[in-house]
C-alpha cells in the first residue's frame, strides 16, 4: 500500500497561514508551492482562494 496513511495530516494555523504568504509573495504556482512544502495542491488552492476571499479580493462559489 505505500507509506501513507489514510489519516491526514494536521498543520498548524501558522504554517497554513505562511504557505500562503509564501505563495502570494513568490508569484510561483500554487502546485509548485505545494510539492515543494510536501502538501496537497488542492488544499492549498482553497486556502489561497480563501484568503483571497478574506481580502475582499475574490468570490468563492457556495
Amino acid at each position: 500500500m505505500g507509506n501513507k496513511s489514510n489519516r491526514s495530516r494536521r498543520y498548524t494555523e501558522e504554517f497554513k497561514r505562511d504557505a500562503v504568504a509564501l505563495v502570494r509573495s513568490s508569484g510561483r504556482a500554487v502546485t509548485e508551492v505545494a510539492r515543494e512544502l510536501g502538501v496537497s495542491a488542492e488544499g492549498l488552492r482553497n486556502r489561497v482562494g480563501q484568503d483571497q476571499v478574506d481580502r475582499g479580493q475574490g468570490r468563492r462559489a457556495s
